[in-house]
């Protein structure tokens, strides 16, 4: 272990950071939760620097994954990609996804000089092939580290696309910082890795708020041909961020999965998942059939899936010390979504081709209801069919993807 972080220490000084003036982060099983300062959203950051979307769970024994920590068998079990287990209980739904095709891309911000060892270590744990790995440093050279940050946000978003897709190839695309610019470079030189594998899957885990000009930004920088481009739409309750409200890019929000006695039982919205209306994108057309809830803006999230740090994942961190911990945040959600959409083998040519052909499934009600979970519980605002909570809802088998 590189550094010793004493979690308890940091969650006691730190927990009170969380998401000032939004809606309140659900707390882990034992009660606490950590927010890195990279999760933050800072006054002027808007246009100009992203944040992560991560929340770490604070448990004492970091040398195992913990009994309650959702795994990648227990999560392919709740979404019907596996043969079932009554009861999907984490303990025992240990089938793991076997899909997965050409190529996904996870877009950070700076290094994390033990991503190896982190997607390794989490592959060998869980019983998956071992990967094919690249990281890629998106201006030709290695960018600084920011360990227990976006380092641990980099770990997270290799393992669980490849968890849900292990025969992809994974690309992690390492922008010089935070900053938009940075990371619109890294979106680049991923969507041309991604076009010159045969087309796949990009996962953006961060965001930032919405600002004048991105229209300009998500033709130039989220239109490559091939790629179908992922996005967390935030962890601040009903919130906004790019890139996930860009009409070209598939809005991945948050939900909390419920257990009883180990089973699991149902899926709620999670509090904190990021939806809403946009107020600078349009509708874009593959949404005219909800725009009687939308009106004329794009609304998020598409598609959602787990996200509570008290239903949260497993993962492996080298760099910050922290090993194997839980996390949650809509920094899950996006690379899930992602691999289960790549191992579904569509390979839509393009986002807005994946996002018609969703819309289009769940306009029909035969198809809608045996591909997707609606989700109604969490919010008022969780209705019937499509909303800002969780928009479609939450995929169940490949069917539609």
């Amino acid at each position: 272990m590189r550094r010793s972080i004493g979690l308890l220490t940091i969650a006691a000084t730190l927990l009170f950071l969380g998401f000032a003036g939004t809606a309140p982060v659900a707390q882990a099983q034992d009660g606490k939760i950590w927010v890195p300062p990279s999760s933050i959203e800072r006054p002027g950051d808007a246009g100009v620097r992203a944040h992560t979307n991560l929340i770490v769970a604070v448990h004492n024994d970091a040398s195992k994954p913990g009994p309650t920590w959702e795994t990648p068998g227990s999560i392919a079990c709740v979404y019907n990609l596996v043969t079932q287990v009554s009861g999907c209980p984490i303990a025992t739904a240990t089938t793991l996804p076997t899909g997965g095709a050409r190529a996904i891309a996870l877009v950070d911000a700076y290094d994390n000089p033990d991503a190896t060892t982190d997607i390794n270590t989490f592959s060998s744990q869980f019983g998956l092939p071992a990967p094919t790995f690249n990281q890629v440093y998106a201006s030709g050279h290695k960018p600084a580290n920011n360990a227990g940050g976006w380092s641990l946000e980099e770990a997270l978003d290799i393992e669980w696309a490849h968890a849900m897709a292990p025969n992809a190839v994974v690309y992690l695309v390492e922008a010089d910082s935070n900053s938009f610019q940075d990371l619109y470079t890294a979106e680049q030189v991923a969507g041309n890795l991604i076009s010159a594998a045969g087309g796949g899957e990009i996962s953006n885990s961060w965001s930032g708020g919405e600002y004048s000009g991105q229209q300009n930004d998500e033709h130039t920088y989220f239109s490559t041909p091939g790629v179908v481009y992922f996005a967390s739409t935030g962890d601040c309750g009903f919130c906004l961020g790019v890139p996930s409200t860009f009409a070209s890019v598939v809005a991945a929000g948050g939900t909390s999965l419920k257990r009883s006695n180990g089973n699991f039982t149902g899926e709620w919205w999670w509090t904190s998942g990021g939806g809403g209306l946009s107020t600078i994108e349009a509708r874009p057309p593959y949404q005219n059939g909800i725009s009687g809830i939308v009106g004329s803006h794009r609304g998020v999230p598409d598609i959602s899936s787990d996200a509570d740090p008290a239903s949260g994942v497993a993962m492996y961190d080298a760099d910050g010390g922290f090993q194997w911990i839980q996390v949650g945040g809509t920094s899950v959600s996006s690379p899930t979504l992602a691999g289960i959409v790549n191992a579904a083998g569509k390979f839509a040519p393009s986002t807005k081709a994946e996002l018609t052909n969703l819309y289009k499934e769940y306009a029909n009600s035969g198809i809608y209801a045996k591909a997707f979970r609606d989700i109604t519980q969490g919010n008022s605002q969780c209705k019937v069919g499509w909303d800002i909570c969780t928009g479609i809802g939450a995929p169940i088998t490949y069917k539609g993807k």
